[in-house]
């Protein structure tokens, strides 16, 4: 009897681009957004408005990708140093390796004779893959990616942020507070069913968490501006 060979794809192997697109254009909308209905809200001119909002895009994008890059490094880091460790007592206390990987298949509700022969068959095969994965947790997946991370952030941020920037050219200054508002609603809203949709998730949890702080923060801005602004 032959069987076909059934490859489901899972959606946690976008996890790791998938965290830093979210954050990035999430936090490129709001804070922009937020940014320029204060200013606006401070009877700014058109010109500032513009400039503050291409400054924010700029300083955001590259802030992101500076800081995704930095700490996604400092994890890239972290599981070299492990890995190290790992090929060390490898080489130098291989029965003890062998011993602990054992005992993680008999916790895992294996037999200790059949724990023993997976773990002697996947030492033979890649003792530092099956340690890796088996003891401390590290796989393709969950690898930790800094330039993958840094450039997804920044573009994720840059998107984001280019639509607040663009109502400024769209709409007239007499109502331009309402309509920037209104315009990072409809893309926050948008935002929340890409990344339900793109991670498996329900959509109205994620609509609803990042309208509300996005409107808690156009809110808070928009008040700052009108008590400070000239």
């Amino acid at each position: 009897m032959s069987y076909s060979i059934h490859d489901e794809p899972h959606l946690s192997n976008r996890s790791q681009w998938l965290r830093a697109a979210v954050l990035g254009a999430n936090d490129g909308l709001i804070s922009t957004a937020s940014l320029l209905v204060g200013v606006a809200a401070a009877n700014a001119s058109s010109q500032t408005l513009l400039l503050t909002g291409l400054a924010s895009l700029t300083a955001g994008a590259l802030s992101m990708a500076a800081g995704e890059y930095i700490s996604v490094s400092s994890q890239a880091d972290t599981e070299k140093a492990d890995l190290k460790k790992e090929l060390y007592e490898l080489a130098h206390n291989p029965e003890r390796e062998l011993v602990e990987l054992t005992t993680i298949y008999k916790q895992r509700g294996l037999d200790q004779d059949l724990a023993h022969q997976v773990a002697v068959a996947l030492t033979e095969h890649d003792a530092l893959e099956a340690h890796a994965r088996d003891e401390i947790g590290l796989t393709e997946i969950s690898q930790a990616k800094p330039l993958q991370a840094s450039i997804a952030s920044a573009l994720a941020f840059s998107t984001g942020a280019i639509f607040p920037v663009i109502g400024i050219l769209v709409f007239p200054a007499q109502i331009l507070v309402w309509s920037l508002a209104a315009l990072t609603i409809v893309g926050l809203v948008l935002l929340g069913m890409v990344s339900a949709r793109l991670g498996g998730a329900p959509t109205l949890p994620a609509v609803t968490r990042v309208v509300v702080w996005g409107v808690l923060a156009m809110v808070a801005t928009s008040l700052i501006g009108r008590l400070l602004g000239v």
